[in-house]
């Protein structure tokens, strides 16, 4: 028998609520199923099993606040594996074999209740209901509902209940009481700044940064991809930020001492240039889900992986495996007009790279100045994992593939 951890989905990452389970007791289960959904501060997360076996029992509940690394569910069959940390393998899994307490969170409500027979419920402190339009509305109007009073059965909150708790704030707003018990929640957007601001804090406190730039001549590359396009349709034609994708990952390959994490004070490579793309949400911050094998993907599979993946992270509709699988992070800023980016290495990675706009400037060819398309790439290094010798190697190799961007299809 083995344990279903609560993942860690980065480093910024603490805590998550489970919104719903895939899954019941007597449920067999298997390598990359999605099994439940947790909501963090980047959104509604799948968590995913990476081995097989059988469901003997969920532990956690829908609506729990639970801390990465309690137990959500035990299952038989599957391989033990040590908590998370402890090996590198661990981080991939999600099951363990270590017993971890789980923390009761006082006030914690649930939108539903699992399906337990009494036997397993007997010794479980009794929750918070209520139902999911009630949980909805709450959210939106930034009411904590766990300390609302619940009409309904057994004290469960329904979407009156939060009505009415909105219409008394509106209220004492109007009358300047003052004397509301609800409190208002944290926004999605502000718990986001927070586990950014969290992350690069720890970032910055742990990583020794050091930095590189280069100026990329991407007249080879515009070029090629512009006769490239000309013959696609609008729908399939490619973007820039595919090129310098694929060329990071190549170049990942080729020097591979960036790509991988700083682990127990040693760099551990990745099992593969699985690359961070980082993406703006609507609502503010950031998340860089990873985009696996990407030096051995072509340029269309990047295409459409991206076009794929972008909006599904704006909805907040990403995958487990997706946040913490990212060997390197790659940020372009280029489309809003920024010339260079100086990122912040995101733990336990070891690099990011940058990518600016690629702007017509004057630039030096065989002793003439012309007007040429530039583009300022930038390297964040961990000196611990690396230093600026093999950093300048990987920008090196970047800009060899950029000049030859034949080169991004040979290499597939």
């Amino acid at each position: 028998m083995a344990d279903f951890l609560m993942p860690r989905l980065g480093a910024d990452m603490t805590e998550a609520t489970l919104v719903a389970w895939k899954i019941q007791p007597g449920d067999l289960v298997f390598r990359g199923m999605v099994v439940a959904e947790v909501d963090t501060a980047k959104g509604i997360i799948d968590v995913e099993c990476f081995q097989p076996g059988k469901v003997l029992e969920l532990v956690a509940h829908e609506g729990e606040l639970v801390p990465v690394g309690a137990v959500l569910a035990r299952i038989e069959g599957a391989e033990a594996l040590p908590v998370e940390g402890s090996r590198p393998r661990a981080e991939e899994s999600g099951l363990v074999s270590e017993q971890v307490s789980k923390a009761e969170k006082p006030g914690v409500a649930l939108e539903a209740v699992p399906d337990f027979n009494a036997a397993a419920t007997a010794s479980l402190p009794k929750r918070r209901l209520i139902t999911p339009r009630a949980r909805h509305l709450a959210e939106q109007a930034g009411i904590d509902w766990a300390k609302l009073p619940g009409a309904g059965p057994d004290g469960a909150i329904s979407a009156a209940d939060v009505e009415r708790a909105i219409q008394n704030r509106s209220l004492d707003a109007e009358s300047g009481s003052g004397n509301s018990s609800v409190q208002p929640q944290r926004s999605p957007g502000s718990r986001m700044r927070e586990a950014i601001a969290a992350a690069m804090e720890q970032a910055n406190r742990e990583i020794p940064h050091y930095y590189l730039r280069a100026v990329v001549d991407m007249t080879a590359a515009s070029a090629w991809l512009r006769q490239e396009n000309e013959a696609r349709p609008v729908t399939q034609r490619l973007l820039p930020v595919t090129v310098s994708l694929k060329a990071m990952g190549l170049a990942l390959r080729e020097v591979p001492e960036l790509n991988g994490f700083w682990k127990e004070g040693r760099f551990e490579p990745g099992n593969g240039v699985h690359i961070g793309f980082a993406i703006s949400m609507r609502g503010g911050g950031l998340v860089t889900p990873a985009i696996r094998d990407v030096d051995r993907l072509s340029l269309d599979q990047l295409m459409v992986r991206l076009t794929e993946l972008i909006p599904r992270a704006r909805t907040g509709r990403l995958k487990s495996s997706e946040l913490k699988n990212g060997t390197c992070t790659l940020t372009s800023l280029g489309d809003l007009g920024v010339a260079a980016v100086w990122g912040v290495i995101y733990p336990p990675q070891v690099a990011l790279m940058g990518t600016g706009q690629i702007a017509v400037r004057p630039w030096v060819v065989n002793e003439q100045v012309l007007p040429r398309p530039l583009m300022e790439v930038t390297l964040a290094g961990d000196h611990r994992a690396s230093d600026g010798l093999i950093g300048a190697r990987f920008l090196k190799v970047v800009d060899e593939l950029l000049q030859t961007p034949q080169a991004l299809r040979t290499n597939e």
